[in-house]
């Protein structure tokens, strides 16, 4: 009798975050580790199905870099990145093409469906228009081309905000039109995080392959649980924002700025960590906010 108890005790408090977040849209990044094994990538879309059915706008974007990179293997193409980006030729961003609509996509939409969900692909070149992506290395001065990798520009919400209405849960490919009409590759994160600031998400949740935002790398109980925007800019240069993580906070900072309402980074690899971290009183990730 007493689990049944705490099973009522968790619902009830779940209810005042169900009522708070009835009809706001929720972007999530959906990528990492928790999308090659079968039992994270259930628990995870369970926990956006779980959300669509309170009352939620869950919109997804998801990656699928390890299953780019095992597509190019079969085609003999070798991946090569720069600063953490893929270098997109016009034979990877065939491939590129190939597994996200024809693999990835598919999946994630099927498995929505058969947990009783409603949703449905949209491919990137409907809502992104992309610039291409270029830098300058700090250290020699020289131009750095990913090829046809693109940078957010527009974002078309006509088609994202459709699917929203009917009560649809979007599923966008992370890929992009460029000024001159080419499929380009666009950073999943990235990707996100542009979705969220046009369509002034409540929430942005990046699922990524850590518990969050770690003060020491490899010490999970370093969490930071709660970062603040003007904390970043000191973590970035000691160094406990980097690599990977980098990206996600930067373009997670921008999305508050634009009226996102909070960030939060989320262990996709624990099970139901999106509910948790949405859901309960003390969350499970590190969750960013605007300075009040």
């Amino acid at each position: 009798m007493e689990a049944v108890i705490q099973k009522a005790r968790v619902l009830i408090e779940a209810l005042p975050y169900i009522q708070n977040f009835r009809g706001a849209i929720i972007v999530v990044k959906f990528g990492g580790s928790a999308m090659e094994e079968e039992s994270g990538m259930h628990s995870v879309l369970a926990d956006i199905a779980f959300m669509e059915c309170v009352g939620m706008h869950p919109v997804i974007v998801h990656g699928g870099g390890k299953a780019i990179s095992r597509g190019m293997e079969e085609e003999g193409i070798t991946s090569c990145f720069v600063k953490g980006l893929r270098v997109t030729c016009e034979k990877t961003i065939r491939v590129v093409e190939k597994v996200l609509k024809g693999d990835v996509n598919p999946k994630v939409v099927a498995m929505l469906t058969g947990m009783g969900g409603r949703a449905k692909p949209l491919h990137g070149e409907e809502v992104f228009r992309v610039t291409k992506k270029t830098a300058t290395d700090e250290r020699t001065g020289e131009v750095i081309d990913w090829g046809l990798v693109g940078e957010p520009g527009e974002v078309k919400t006509e088609p994202v905000l459709a699917l929203v209405e009917e009560g649809v849960i979007p599923v966008i490919t992370p890929l992009g039109l460029g000024l001159d009409s080419r499929v380009h590759n666009i950073n999943a994160d990235t990707a996100a995080a542009a979705v969220a600031r046009a369509l002034k998400a409540r929430k942005l949740a990046y699922l990524s392959d850590v518990p969050g935002l770690l003060r020491h790398a490899d010490e999970p109980d370093t969490l930071i649980s709660t970062l603040k925007v003007s904390e970043v800019r000191e973590l970035v240069d000691l160094g406990v924002i980097s690599g990977g993580m980098l990206p996600k906070v930067e373009s997670g900072v921008e999305a508050l700025r634009a009226g996102v309402g909070k960030v939060h980074m989320i262990d996709g690899r624990m099970q139901h960590s999106l509910l948790l971290e949405i859901f309960t009183d003390r969350g499970v990730g590190t969750q960013i906010v605007m300075d009040e």
